[in-house]
């Protein structure tokens, strides 16, 4: 398997041990949003300076606007931070 393949595996299954614990087996609520992003991404919860940043960040993820994240909008959002650290990173 390819390093890509196993990456779109990790992500896969990364979004599907959060998704569901509180609500629908496929979404991310509120809560589990910020428990994957508490685990998963720490810095990016600790670069917010207050929890009003966080909850806008949050609302950005939930494109549709059905106060839930699916698994495309978890993809914008590892594609988002992918490219803030490839383009800082140099």
């Amino acid at each position: 398997m390819s390093q890509l393949q196993h990456a779109m595996i990790i992500l896969s299954k990364t979004f599907n041990d959060y998704a569901g614990k509180e609500g629908k087996k496929d979404m991310l609520n509120k809560g589990e949003v910020k428990t994957l992003l508490e685990k998963e991404l720490p810095s990016l919860l600790q670069e917010a300076k207050n929890p009003g940043e966080v909850d806008k960040f949050m609302e950005s993820l939930d494109l549709d606007g059905d106060s839930e994240v699916n698994f495309t909008e978890f993809i914008i959002l590892v594609a988002r931070v992918a490219c803030i650290i490839h383009f800082y990173k140099k």
